[in-house]
């Protein structure tokens, strides 16, 4: 009876150490399988919008390099050469929520990803995000952008060794435009003045910081280089908008810098009913499989026998169909699981 015990406890840690870690792999890179998708879509999607605008302001011949000169914290800078045009001045339209906003390079640390607006946790999942409230790329004022480091395709993995003095570049439908890192500093998540308007023009980047861990933020910060972008006809009234709005999450009544950084609340019914089916789908798998195996067992044990080689594999068949299944039904799970978590980091 002990050794029963003994058994079955060993069975379930085993199995549930099994789970943690295909939800740690799940979180580390199943996630950033969707975020590619997401990444192509988006950068489809921006192309199609600046084609007809004859945005091609940007230098495609020449590859990264990096300056011999140090920078101002003595490390080298990493630059891209470019040809940077005057600013669209044209009307053009407003972004919407989950539009795809703008294309961001950090030649530095080999980012290039295209952003998408809003930040809340289905955005961020797709890609770095841009904070609504906040100026468009290359606008006058604090444009601030957050992403996240170990999850949905880690856009910020490696933002903690940008320099003083690196590019930091946004290719948008007003034109492209060169920010130089001047500051990186650590905050807390209830700083919320990073977010704020500093009188003059900077971009603001934000990821969770340390790595695997949503306690703090990092924050690079960079100057814009030349003239800054016009602001958009009717801009100004959906930024106010986006404030209001914001105000439920705590961004705009001083409680938050968080948006999806830390997640969202979530309902847990989709999380357990997944989580129901499957292990329903195991369930019935080892079912049928210790069915086949008895009744294999059975028959040859009535012939006097030993089970064949061909008919020991044909015990394991259920799981060659029940795993697949399984493992999708599990990959749902953990999707709406990791939404109850307080941070996707």
């Amino acid at each position: 009876m002990l050794a029963k015990v003994l058994g079955g406890v060993g069975r379930t840690l085993i199995t549930a150490g099994t789970l943690i870690l295909l939800f740690v792999a799940y979180q580390l890179w199943g996630t950033g399988l969707q975020e590619a998708k997401s990444q192509d879509a988006l950068a489809k999607e921006f192309d199609r919008e600046v084609a007809p605008l004859n945005v091609s302001s940007t230098s495609t011949t020449a590859p990264p390099t990096t300056t011999t000169a140090p920078s101002v914290d003595g490390e080298p800078v990493t630059t891209v050469p470019l040809k940077v045009t005057p600013p669209r001045t044209a009307d053009l339209p407003l972004p919407a929520v989950g539009d795809a906003l703008a294309k961001i390079r950090i030649p530095s640390i080999g980012v290039t990803r295209t952003v998408v607006e809003g930040i809340g946790l289905d955005q961020l999942k797709r890609g770095p995000g841009h904070y609504p409230e906040t100026p468009l790329p290359g606008q006058a004022g604090n444009v601030s952008i957050a992403g996240h480091r170990t999850t949905y395709g880690q856009p910020f993995h490696n933002i903690d060794k940008v320099r003083n003095g690196d590019q930091v570049i946004f290719d948008t439908a007003q034109g492209t435009f060169v920010y130089e890192v001047t500051e990186t500093k650590i905050v807390t998540p209830k700083q919320t003045e990073i977010l704020e308007d500093k009188g003059d023009n900077r971009i603001t980047l934000i990821a969770c910081h340390p790595k695997y861990s949503a306690s703090k933020r990092i924050i690079v910060i960079g100057k814009l280089v030349g003239q800054p972008a016009p602001v958009i006809t009717g801009q100004a009234e959906a930024q106010a908008k986006a404030r209001a709005a914001n105000t439920k999450d705590g961004l705009a009544a001083g409680e938050s810098i968080d948006g999806g950084l830390s997640g969202a609340k979530a309902s847990k019914s989709p999380a357990i009913f997944w989580g129901l089916v499957a292990a329903l789908i195991w369930l019935l798998t080892w079912l049928v499989q210790t069915f086949i195996r008895r009744v294999v067992r059975r028959r040859a044990a009535a012939d006097d026998r030993s089970p064949s080689r061909g008919q020991r594999l044909l015990t394991w068949t259920p799981y060659l169909i029940g795993v697949p299944i399984f493992m999708v039904a599990l990959y749902v799970f953990f999707e709406n699981f990791g939404r109850l978590l307080p941070g996707n980091y």
